[in-house]
């Protein structure tokens, strides 16, 4: 069978991924790369004059956040390179392997953090010189508000799975450097022994779980997880505007870097001429576009009725009955064979 798939359609510029998308992932990796060189060289000073173990957490946590930002550049450096002829569909999941490369070096630093902590309270060790450490951390508290700011600007624009990974690690910061700062207060001033020792567990505890949380989008974008429910319903409610599409089943997304992609099948008049319906496809390409900017789409016609396979893949997304939480929900069981395919349809064949 022929396949309808014409991505040349008009559509505003600012419709589709461009150049200056990955021009601004690439300078908010630059502003992550600047502010962690910045703040190694003021907590490397901090914890040779403190002795901190809660703030050579903190040192540890920021030579990897410059490591980590490195590898966001180099990410987002290549997948923001436009497809050739050995990456047909883009190069958008360089993005996935930089998050996920971050989330190996935040564990390797959660493990280490609590290694010396446990180490520290054995030992029973103690800090010097808390406001040397405390100013340090108030230092890094205002660099990285403003790293986040610009952060979540980029990624309002871009949607780039790498730097959201390298957002999530510095909001973990945040709280990393105010942990230090109660440490300090209360190891030196409070006199409470192991307060710094403790804290660094805690911190090694944030990291390990940010980091868990943040492998997860990654993950879903190299096993080409579909699309949340919510945006495959919004998805086929724009695609049941065209009157002259019977049906549609066989739906199939998935996104890579800031680009999304979906293919399925369409019931038509099987009298249509082919021109006819590569019209047909075109305008729902064309509103498809407008709703959801830079996606990829990719439109199988089927005359009315007929399926190449019978089961989910088989069901009518747009019949008025259709169950769509049940149909396009991973936990759900497959539908059986014998579930109507399209109501009103003519006797179904297995093509298979």
């Amino acid at each position: 069978m022929s396949e309808t798939a014409n991505l040349s359609t008009a559509l505003p510029p600012a419709a589709l991924p461009t150049a200056g998308h990955g021009n601004l992932n690439r300078r908010a990796a630059y502003a992550s790369i600047s502010v962690a060189l910045m703040l190694v060289v003021f907590k490397l000073w901090a914890v040779i004059s403190t002795g901190s173990t809660a703030m050579l957490g903190s040192l540890a946590d920021t030579v990897l956040d410059l490591v980590a930002s490195m590898a966001t550049l180099l990410g987002v450096w290549i997948g923001g390179m436009p497809d050739d002829h050995n990456h047909r569909f883009g190069h958008g999941k360089a993005e996935a392997l930089a998050a996920m490369f971050q989330v190996m070096l935040i564990s390797f630093s959660a493990l280490g953090i609590a290694w010396r902590a446990i180490g520290q309270l054995i030992a029973g060790g103690h800090t010097e010189a808390a406001g040397d450490g405390i100013a340090v951390s108030a230092i890094a508290m205002v660099a990285t508000f403003g790293l986040l700011a610009y952060q979540r600007h980029v990624i309002a624009r871009t949607n780039s799975v790498a730097i959201r990974t390298d957002n999530v690690h510095y909001q973990s910061d945040l709280l990393l450097n105010l942990a230090v700062i109660v440490a300090l207060l209360l190891d030196q001033y409070a006199g409470l022994t192991g307060a710094d020792a403790g804290f660094a567990l805690l911190i090694a505890g944030w990291l390990g779980w940010g980091a868990w949380n943040a492998s997860q989008e990654a993950v879903e974008q190299l096993m080409d997880q579909e699309w949340p429910l919510e945006k495959r319903e919004r998805f086929l409610e724009v695609v049941r505007q065209h009157p002259e599409l019977i049906g549609l089943h066989d739906l199939r997304t998935r996104t890579s870097g800031n680009r999304d992609f979906v293919q399925f099948h369409v019931w038509v008049d099987g009298r249509m001429t082919v021109t006819e319906a590569h019209r047909v496809m075109d305008e729902v390409e064309a509103k498809l576009m407008r709703e959801f900017p830079g996606v990829e789409v990719l439109i199988h016609p089927d005359p009315e009725g007929h399926v190449d396979e019978l089961g989910v893949s088989a069901q009518d997304l747009l019949a008025p009955e259709a169950d769509l939480v049940a149909i396009l929900s991973p936990d759900e069981p497959e539908v059986p064979a014998t579930t109507p395919i399209a109501p009103g349809a003519p006797q179904q064949e297995n093509a298979a």
